[in-house]
């Protein structure tokens, strides 16, 4: 698919509906369970915290992998791609394998930390063993889905996304409620329902890879793989895994200073991320969009267009995110009255919302950079500037603001704000002075056949 076909919407809502479908995955098991008991939610909650960390540590392959093949297919060169992809499954299986091994071994460990009850934590170990088992399938679902969207077939890994959700429901119904002479497992069987959909889902994504896509793939490549490879996609993927892990580390921490302050505090801070998640999805989902563009007009030698489009994609993602912002803030009593009756909650939280207008166009101008300077190759600027700002600066403006002068959420809320303007235009700066030209992971050579 040329760089120039690439639209931004075309591309971007297959990608929203499959983030939205995969926390929807999460979210059935927790509400299917929460049909059986309290203890249930509470065992899967504690397991899903250790699991998602663990995936977090797939995704640096997987999104230095679909930077590094998007800029080979701008360049057009595609007999690298088939051996690129190769030692990218090879390398996520052996981290998915290590990962797996580890937390089954040390899933005793891991769940004490957590002070559970004897009939909670017998739950939680049998529901994270299984998950825990299967992660080598998320390592390599990650990275083909990945590699796939990078295509520009965005609506394949979406249809699979939506099937994995249809197979878990199906799954979940026939474990939870023992129809049709199935065992009733419980918290086992969500698990197992879990890994076979991701299974089917990584059986299906492999067939599209290979039938729709048109990668080849070779035992060989995925055993011994290129050094340059294997170089370039760590070049991407450890500087933006580092950006990731630093921010879910920062909002560990926050969320201690809040949780300081108070459970209504806590609950407030709870319900209001989850109401604006939609706009966050949105935004997240718009910046991979546009990194997918700027990785192939990059690898095509198009870096003024590639600069044209980011500006242009911005103000559009912009104004896209604030009239989401403008809808939920439009509904926002009615929406926290969903989840609680407490009117210091929906108080507190209503004006928090209205806060939006300023806090979710700077996450998304924020993204949208880092992704497309993740795209050009120039993840290490993204990861110094957004580690530095998030920890020398934002995390004690936090703690200033919120705690120590006082303010409390509102606080914390202000410093949230500040953090990403002050993230969005240090990125902002990089992109707009080009010095993101001189990274380009892929020369552009001859026309491959």
């Amino acid at each position: 698919m040329k760089s120039k076909e690439l639209s931004l919407i075309a591309v971007t809502w297959p990608i929203f509906i499959e983030f939205g479908l995969h926390i929807l995955m999460r979210t059935v098991d927790v509400f299917m369970l929460s049909q059986v008991s309290d203890d249930a939610v509470a065992a899967v909650g504690v397991s899903n915290q250790i699991v998602m960390m663990a995936v977090m540590v797939f995704q640096f392959v997987a999104m230095g992998s679909a930077v590094v093949v998007s800029q080979y297919l701008g360049a057009k060169q595609t007999n690298e791609i088939d051996r690129l992809v190769g030692s990218a499954l090879g390398l996520n299986f052996v981290f998915g394998m290590v990962v797996s091994i580890g937390l089954v071994l040390f899933s005793t460990t891991l769940l004490q930390v957590f002070n559970l009850g004897a009939g909670l934590f017998e739950m939680a170990q049998s529901y994270l063993t299984i998950a825990c088992a299967a992660l080598v399938v998320q390592a390599l679902l990650s990275v083909t889905a990945a590699i796939i969207q990078t295509h520009g077939f965005t609506r394949h890994t979406m249809l699979v996304a939506l099937g994995m959700n249809v197979l878990n429901i199906i799954g979940n119904y026939l474990f939870i409620f023992g129809l049709f002479g199935v065992p009733k497992l419980g918290v086992t069987g969500v698990a197992i329902s879990t890994a076979t959909s991701q299974l089917i889902g990584l059986a299906v994504n492999l067939m599209i890879l290979h039938k729709v896509v048109g990668v080849r793939l070779q035992w060989r490549s995925m055993i011994r793989w290129q050094r340059d490879h294997v170089a370039k996609v760590l070049r991407v993927g450890v500087p933006s895994a580092a950006v990731t892990l630093s921010y879910n580390a920062n909002q560990f921490v926050t969320t201690m200073f809040i949780s300081s302050l108070g459970a209504v505090m806590l609950t407030t801070k709870i319900y209001t991320q989850n109401i604006m998640l939609i706009v966050m999805i949105l935004g997240i989902s718009l910046a991979r969009g546009t990194q997918i563009i700027v990785g192939h007009l990059v690898g095509a030698g198009e870096q003024e267009e590639a600069y044209t489009r980011v500006l242009r994609n911005l103000f559009y993602s912009i104004g896209i995110t604030l009239f989401g912002v403008l809808i939920l803030t439009f509904f926002r009593v009615p929406l926290l009255s969903l989840f609680t009756d407490s009117s210091e909650i929906i108080s507190m939280g209503a004006a928090l919302l209205l806060v939006g207008f300023l806090l979710e166009p700077a996450r998304n101008f924020n993204v949208i950079l880092e992704k497309s300077l993740q795209a050009t190759g120039d993840a290490g600027y993204t990861m110094a500037s957004s580690v530095l700002i998030m920890w020398l600066f934002s995390v004690p403006l936090t703690y200033f603001l919120g705690i120590y002068m006082g303010y409390g959420l509102y606080g914390i809320w202000a410093a949230f704000i500040i953090d990403e303007w002050a993230r969005g235009l240090s990125l902002y700066v990089r992109w707009r002075n080009k010095g993101w030209k001189k990274k380009s992971l892929v020369q552009r050579g001859t026309v491959s056949t």
